[in-house]
C-alpha cells in the first residue's frame, strides 16, 4: 500500500469511534452500529479518490455514514424485536385470544392510522426541502446540515469548520433564508 493510502486509512480508522457514537444515537443498537460504522470505512476505503478533501475527513465519512444508516433502516424497517414468551411478567402472552374473537374478527378495531396522503405529501415536502439544501452553497449547506441535521452545538461546528462564532451565525442566517426562498418557490408557493 502506497505512503499516502497508508496515510488515508490510518486517519479513517481514527474516527471510527466517532463515528460509532454517531451511529450509536441515530440507531440505538450496539450491532447495528457496528454494521453500519464497517459499511461506511469500507466504502471510504474501497474509493479513497472520492474523497477530494473539498470537506473534512470527518464530514466526508459522517456524509458516507449518513447514508448507510438510511439503507439500514429501510433495510429493517419491517423487523420487530419481540419475544411473545416474555411479555414482561414471565409469562407468555396469548396475543391471539386478546386481539381477536372466537369468530376471528378484532374484539377492537385497531387506531386509524391517519391519512395516507397526508404522509406522502410529508415526504415529498422533505424530497423538496433536500433538494433545497442541496442548492445552497456547499459551505452554507454543510453549515445548515451539521446544525439541524446532525444537531451538532455551535462551538463544535466553529471548530470542525475553523469559524468564529459570528461568521457560524451569519453563515446559519444566510441558509435558512435562502432555505426559506426555495421553500416558498418550491412548496409553499404552489400549495396554498
Amino acid at each position: 500500500m502506497p505512503p499516502a493510502a497508508e496515510d488515508f486509512a490510518a486517519n479513517v480508522q481514527a474516527l471510527r469511534t466517532d463515528l460509532l457514537r454517531f451511529a450509536r444515537l441515530q440507531l440505538r443498537s450496539e450491532a447495528w452500529a457496528e454494521d453500519v460504522v464497517s459499511e461506511t470505512v469500507l466504502a471510504a476505503l474501497e474509493r479513497p479518490q472520492a474523497f477530494g478533501g473539498r470537506s473534512q475527513l470527518k464530514t466526508w465519512l459522517v456524509g458516507i455514514l449518513k447514508h448507510k444508516i438510511v439503507d439500514h433502516l429501510r433495510r429493517h424497517a419491517r423487523e420487530c424485536s419481540y419475544d411473545a414468551a416474555d411479555d414482561g411478567d414471565g409469562q407468555g402472552w396469548d396475543w391471539e385470544a386478546d386481539l381477536f374473537a372466537a369468530d376471528g374478527h378484532y374484539r377492537e378495531m385497531p387506531q386509524d392510522w391517519g391519512d395516507p396522503q397526508a404522509a406522502l405529501r410529508e415526504r415529498q415536502f422533505m424530497d423538496v426541502m433536500e433538494a433545497c439544501v442541496g442548492q445552497m452553497p456547499p459551505n452554507l449547506g454543510r453549515v445548515f446540515l451539521m446544525r439541524e441535521w446532525l444537531e451538532l452545538d455551535s462551538e463544535a461546528i466553529c471548530k470542525e469548520l475553523a469559524v468564529t462564532p459570528t461568521n457560524l451565525h451569519v453563515m446559519l442566517h444566510r441558509a435558512r433564508l435562502r432555505l426559506r426562498e426555495c421553500l416558498q418557490a418550491r412548496w409553499f408557493g404552489g400549495r396554498r
